[in-house]
């Protein structure tokens, strides 16, 4: 796989986060909360991008050891007392619920110390990062701008928790955090997409959970609204069930299988609160589409290229089909 290098990823993270401040500013955004929010998003959007470069993560763990996994989550705590002090909404019950978010991992991790893979703390600190970007209060967490952004910020302080606690501290292998391209990668990112749609759309049909009503006035934002998919739905959502998930369950019974298997049925059953509950029809074309995702994972080694078929499936539901 051709990995981007550091470079190529602070390109992307710079695109992003000037391509959000335009847009921001041209919806009439500004002053110093602005400035704080936007900060806040460039820094945990860095941490986000900065770790998928090739050799970053590796470095880092060999140079620093897992103290390199305790600065990251100190440096993820500041950036939120940054937004706090910065927005104004500083309270003491916040920085305390964030702080449990972010070192209660670390210190999970730490107790495994050099355990093998697939410890139950892997597994609860994945289960709790989860559970909090689930059903954690995170307008609450985020209340500027008119928490708009909560999900998004929960969503990038998860990852670099994660990045902190499993790759970082517990070295966990094999996660393929990586923005890059392999041989054969068009045909495994085109064919699972291909596949799971003559599957899934006739099925999502049949079961009524979707009816054909594209959405043609709103073409134009296509391309921004499949990236921010990409990066803020699709990435985190393969980083947590594929390449933490999914890897953990494959070493810890010690079969690919059970693990593949596993994890994309936990991942249909994770959207059976969405829309309304129980939502078993989003958990059975879910469930379905994690294993075409897993697929991916595996046979590429990377979450990048299982994200770009997730993405691809959401974006194409978004303008063409609606539940």
């Amino acid at each position: 796989m051709k990995q981007l290098d550091i470079w190529g990823t602070l390109g992307i993270w710079a695109l992003l986060t000037l391509g959000g401040g335009l847009y921001a500013s041209w919806e009439g955004n500004g002053g110093r909360t602005f400035a704080a929010t936007l900060t806040t998003f460039a820094l945990l959007l860095l941490v986000t991008l900065v770790f998928a470069a090739r050799g970053v993560s590796e470095n880092l763990a060999r140079s620093m050891g897992p103290t390199v996994g305790s600065l990251l989550g100190a440096c993820l705590f500041l950036t939120y007392i940054v937004y706090l002090l910065g927005t104004g909404t500083f309270a003491v019950t916040r920085a305390c619920v964030m702080a449990a978010l972010i070192f209660l991992p670390l210190g999970l991790a730490s107790s495994a110390a050099a355990a093998a893979t697939g410890t139950w703390q892997d597994f609860m600190i994945l289960a709790g990062i989860w559970v909090f970007v689930k059903f954690g209060p995170s307008h609450w967490l985020w209340p500027s701008p008119g928490g708009h952004l909560a999900y998004v910020f929960t969503v990038l302080v998860s990852v670099g928790t994660a990045l902190a606690a499993l790759v970082l501290v517990r070295r966990t292998n094999g996660i393929g955090y990586s923005i890059g391209w392999g041989k054969n990668w068009g045909l495994y990112v085109l064919g699972s997409f291909a596949l799971f749609a003559c599957m899934a759309i006739p099925l999502g049909l049949e079961m009524h959970f979707i009816v054909f009503a594209p959405q043609w006035s709103r073409w134009s934002s296509f391309l921004g609204l499949s990236i921010a998919i990409l990066f803020f739905t699709a990435w985190p959502e393969e980083f947590l069930f594929r390449g933490l998930l999914q890897n953990f369950l494959s070493k810890a019974s010690k079969s690919d299988l059970v693990g593949w298997w596993t994890s994309s049925v936990l991942f249909g059953f994770s959207h059976i609160t969405n829309t309304r509950f129980p939502n078993w029809r989003y958990v059975i074309l879910a469930s379905i589409a994690g294993l075409f995702y897993g697929w991916t994972w595996k046979k590429s080694g990377s979450i990048f290229a299982s994200a770009l078929v997730h993405a691809a499936v959401d974006a194409t539901w978004h303008f063409l089909f609606r539940s």
